[in-house]
């Protein structure tokens, strides 16, 4: 059920990502460092974006999930990948919370995008 839900959330914020205007890059990028859930474009960023997925707060925010140990295997990882995938873009890296509380076959009840987490 956890993989579900988790692919679930993924697709939701994927969506999400595109009704804003990012373009889907590239998503379950995984190297030897860690993994990157989804790396999206817009005009002036390349994304990479960790998505954590909860059906509720209750226990903690799904951000408080995102050590700083995780966040820094994403910048190995996103490293890793801009050196395979050159670009001009500026790199940014980004929280999304993705709310299912009817699970994985529901619609969202919420989402949040945190920006530039990793400064």
């Amino acid at each position: 059920m956890k993989n579900l839900l988790g692919a679930a959330g993924e697709a939701a914020a994927a969506r999400y990502l595109r009704a804003k205007g990012y373009t889907i890059e590239a998503a379950n990028i995984r190297s030897r460092f860690g993994e990157v859930d989804l790396v999206a474009t817009n005009r002036a960023y390349i994304v990479f974006v960790e998505v954590k997925t909860r059906k509720s707060a209750a226990f903690a925010r799904p951000m408080e999930h995102v050590t700083a140990r995780k966040l820094e295997k994403i910048k190995a990882t996103a490293l890793l990948y801009l050196s395979e995938h050159p670009t001009k873009l500026q790199p940014r890296f980004d929280v999304i919370e993705v709310y299912l509380p009817n699970g994985p076959a529901g619609e969202p009840a919420h989402i949040e995008h945190l920006e530039n987490v990793l400064c």
